[in-house]
């Protein structure tokens, strides 16, 4: 493999496309990974991108269209000839397959599933039938069950009779007669077991396991949560269906914070690869937070129009409005931050609502009083004594208030079974702006009496 810097080799890439380099792209092909190869059709042009996977061998091929996303595994079909097009989509893992369906156009999904054998079109269609976001979708059904009746020799012969057409062998279900399931067996277990010893003296009978009609970002959490390799899936009757293993619970949850992130900036997740994305898409992604949020911004314009009076008698007032505005709603989006996150990695559920407000609360009080030593010292130089004992008075009520407005929305929306992610910290700045209003200004009354 090349050995320079990554920027220095795209750029070379990029010199033989536009030279048309054949030969030459595919030596620099050559010398590198599939995840690298895929990254690099990413961020083409159509024509460039079909023309990169077209010169890979047919099993590079697909260890590099496996990297690519369905967005761009749809790009890359489109160009491709009908047996290609078909060797390709059965080539695919079915829970791959069935995420590509998934996000795919009604007649490119039906040109996928024309081409496919019955058997993997069977699979596929099973996965399909499952809601969308439920980890059926996300499972492959290729596991690879023993019987608890076996002996381990008799479990070995049967994993490497269809251990090579299935994801995963590290986690091995253990299913009885009627195939549902009792535990788990590792395949280290079995080799390290006497070859006559049965199977049930391997069983660990404590075995997470998860319905396949769960939502699928929990169940990757917990695989990651309990160090998992694989979860086994089952249906309503305990019946294994499935297995997750650990390279899905990784896209998955990398899928789930990147909307998580994206809505924590008042945006809308973007599918598909930034560079590749139009102008348009990613602008429409923003627009609509950002109406949203311009609409809400002007409960601070009636606030403002409701003590009108009082900035008339003291305008000095008008002076830190900025300031306030500014540290409450930066308060207020930490903490939504934070709230968001101890949901998403488990650390807090909805019915901690109150133990968290009150952890915030406090948490609020002591930013406010920090916040406040300051803004009192310069308040007082700049207006005198009356004016600064309002702002720090203010300080301190608002990031208290701040932080428990941030913190507890995202839990009340997990409650209401909304994705708390769409509490987001613009979200809770703009609502903190005009209640932290509504607060400055009592406060002035009550100090300055008037």
């Amino acid at each position: 493999m090349t050995t320079g810097g990554y920027d220095t080799d795209h750029e070379e890439l990029t010199e033989l496309l536009e030279r048309n380099d054949l030969a030459g792209i595919q030596r620099w092909i050559a010398d590198y990974p599939p995840h690298v190869i895929a990254d690099e059709i990413t961020r083409a042009e159509q024509v460039a991108a079909i023309m990169l996977f077209r010169l890979l061998d047919k099993d590079r091929a697909l260890e590099v269209f496996e990297e690519l996303d369905p967005t761009e595994q749809q790009k890359i079909l489109s160009g491709q000839r009908d047996h290609a097009f078909h060797e390709l989509v059965e080539a695919m893992d079915p829970d791959d397959r069935a995420r590509l369906l998934g996000e795919a156009p009604a007649k490119f999904a039906r040109r996928v599933l024309a081409g496919l054998s019955q058997q993997e079109r069977e699979m596929t269609a099973a996965l399909l039938g499952y809601p969308q976001g439920s980890v059926g979708r996300h499972m492959s059904p290729k596991a690879v069950p023993v019987r608890a009746t076996g002996t381990v020799t008799q479990a070995l012969r049967r994993i490497r009779l269809k251990g090579s057409d299935a994801e995963t062998v590290y986690t091995l279900p253990v299913v009885d007669e009627e195939r549902r399931l009792i535990g788990t067996a590792t395949l280290r277990s079995l080799v390290l077991a006497d070859p006559d010893q049965p199977v049930a003296d391997l069983v660990d009978r404590q075995a997470l396991s998860v319905p396949a009609t769960a939502d699928a970002e929990e169940a990757a959490r917990l695989m990651q949560e309990a160090n998992l390799l694989g979860l086994p899936v089952v249906d309503s009757e305990d019946r294994l269906v499935g297995i997750l293993t650990i390279d899905d619970a990784i896209e998955l949850i990398e899928t789930a914070d990147t909307e998580d992130v994206a809505r924590l900036a008042g945006a809308s997740p973007l599918t598909g690869h930034y560079l590749t994305a139009s102008v348009f898409q990613v602008a429409r992604s923003r627009a609509v937070w950002l109406l949203l949020l311009l609409v809400a911004a002007t409960l601070s314009v009636n606030v403002m129009q409701l003590f009108e009076d009082t900035l008339a008698k003291v305008t000095a007032l008008a002076l830190f409005i900025p300031l306030l505005v500014g540290a409450g709603g930066n308060a207020g989006a930490q903490a939504a931050t934070s709230a968001v996150r101890a949901i998403a990695v488990g650390e807090v559920r909805a019915r901690d609502v109150l133990r968290v407000a009150w952890r915030e609360l406090r948490v609020g009080l002591n930013l406010g009083l920090m916040l406040s030593v300051v803004a009192f010292s310069i308040g007082a130089i700049l207006v005198g004594w009356s004016i600064a004992a309002v702002l720090g008075i203010s300080l301190v009520a608002i990031c208290a208030w701040a932080a428990v407005v941030g913190a507890v929305m995202p839990l009340v929306a997990k409650r209401l079974r909304i994705d708390p992610a769409v509490i987001s910290a613009p979200l809770v700045t703009t609502l903190v702006d005009a209640t932290g209003l509504i607060i400055y200004f009592l406060v002035a009354q009550a100090v300055l009496q008037f």
